[in-house]
């Protein structure tokens, strides 16, 4: 990457006074962030202990746009379903008892995500249209 004009110019006791100023600046910005961090983490634990979630996300957090982690795979509840079906099921119906079995999701469209694992995995066909069975 090309070297901008105006630090080919400056002398070493400029560009050392610039990288003063900048770390000067970090610090200043980071214990402002420290600050701001400490006054969040107050309100999230108001808005917990008065029940409500906290929408705290990847820092430490818990819920609230983090992935949505589970004890099984999709494919294995989607395997469980259908196994404790014994019938052909619908898409939209697979994906229904999935979530009824206790599986967490973040995902706007988990029907078509269910659809996907269908399609691509080989423990799954199709017994027709929009109806997927175990394979035997």
């Amino acid at each position: 990457m090309a070297r901008p004009r105006m630090l080919d110019s400056m002398t070493i006791a400029q560009l050392e006074g610039l990288i003063s100023s900048r770390r000067t600046r970090i610090s200043q910005l980071e214990r402002e962030r420290r600050k701001v961090q400490s006054r969040l983490d107050s309100i999230d634990r108001q808005i917990e202990q008065l029940g409500g979630s906290s929408g705290r996300g990847g820092r430490g957090g818990g819920g609230g746009g983090g992935r949505a982690r589970n004890e099984m795979s999709l494919v294995a509840a989607m395997e469980k379903v259908l196994n404790g079906s014994g019938k052909p099921m619908r898409v939209g119906d697979i994906s229904d008892a999935v979530l009824r079995s206790g599986y967490r999701t973040n995902s706007a469209n988990f029907r078509g995500i269910v659809n996907q694992a269908l399609i691509k995995d080989k423990r799954f066909t199709s017994a027709s249209r929009g109806m997927y069975q175990l394979k035997k």
